[in-house]
Formats: structure tokens, C-alpha cells, sequence
């Protein structure tokens, strides 16, 4: 089972639109990311996301590029602040997964998947990371980060 942890893109400040969209750069950073996934073969059966809009729209395009008949769903213990908890729900999913979300908690949750192994880089911020699992737990296999701006 591999897991896609995906942090949205570049958003526009709370003073500009308290909602969060994602700002231009943000939107090509998801197209050309989103498109380097679908080049790897990337297809996960389900694309969660915070709920959040500026992860939401990260996951649209994730979402377009890599199956557009995947399950798309907003789901919980997904927001920045939140605890790891999503580790346990993945404990037992079988299907090939994106989650979309933010800092720090996705780099929370691959520490805690990847055996808290605190010598791990941080996130790519914008980025994206591929993990699975397998006998031994799971294992980063590799990560994407974000076009320069």
C-alpha cells in the first residue's frame, strides 16, 4: 500500500482572502506536481484532503491528474495542528492513498509512520512525499518538492 502525503500549495496570505486560496503560484505548483505524480505512475484510489480550501484545491488537481474516479473526500485528523491520529486508520487501509494537508502535521505523521525516525528531512514544503508499507513498516520511497518560485 503506498500513501501520498501532499502539503497544499503556495496560498494567498489571511489579509488578501481569509478563506486561504491557493495564489497563482500555488495553483501551477499543484498542476506541475500533480503531473509529476501521474508521470510516476501515482494512482491512488482515494484522495483525502483537510477540508481546508487551499488543500482542497491541492487535491483537485492531485485528484485530475492521478484518477479522476478515485474516492475525493475531506477527511478528519487532517488539520495543521492536529495529532498524528491518521496513523492508526492507515494501519488498516488497503487501498493506495493521498492525503493533502499542511505543516507540521504531515511531517508529524511521516515521522510517525516512518518508525519516528527524527533523521528524516523535514517536509518539502509544497511537496510531496510517497510512502509504503510493507513487512517491515513503512519506508519513504521518495519526494517531490515544489517548482522555484
Amino acid at each position: 500500500m503506498f500513501l501520498y502525503l501532499a502539503h497544499h500549495g503556495d496560498a494567498l496570505g489571511p489579509g488578501q482572502d481569509p478563506r486561504r486560496p491557493l495564489s497563482p503560484r500555488g495553483r501551477a505548483q499543484a498542476d506541475a506536481l500533480s503531473a509529476q505524480a501521474a508521470a510516476r505512475g501515482v494512482r491512488p484510489a482515494a484522495v483525502w484532503h483537510s477540508g481546508k480550501l487551499r488543500a482542497r484545491q491541492t487535491a483537485e488537481a492531485y485528484w485530475r491528474a492521478c484518477n479522476p474516479l478515485a474516492e475525493y473526500a475531506a477527511t478528519r485528523w487532517a488539520q495543521p495542528d492536529d495529532p498524528p491520529r491518521l496513523a492508526d486508520l492507515l494501519e488498516v487501509e488497503t487501498r493506495d492513498v493521498m492525503l493533502v494537508g499542511h505543516l507540521p502535521h504531515l511531517d508529524r505523521l511521516l515521522r510517525q509512520l516512518v518508525s519516528g525516525d527524527e533523521s528524516l528531512p523535514t517536509f518539502p514544503v509544497n511537496g510531496l512525499v510517497a510512502v509504503e508499507r510493507g513487512g517491515a513498516g513503512w519506508v519513504e520511497r521518495w519526494r517531490l518538492a515544489a517548482p522555484p518560485a
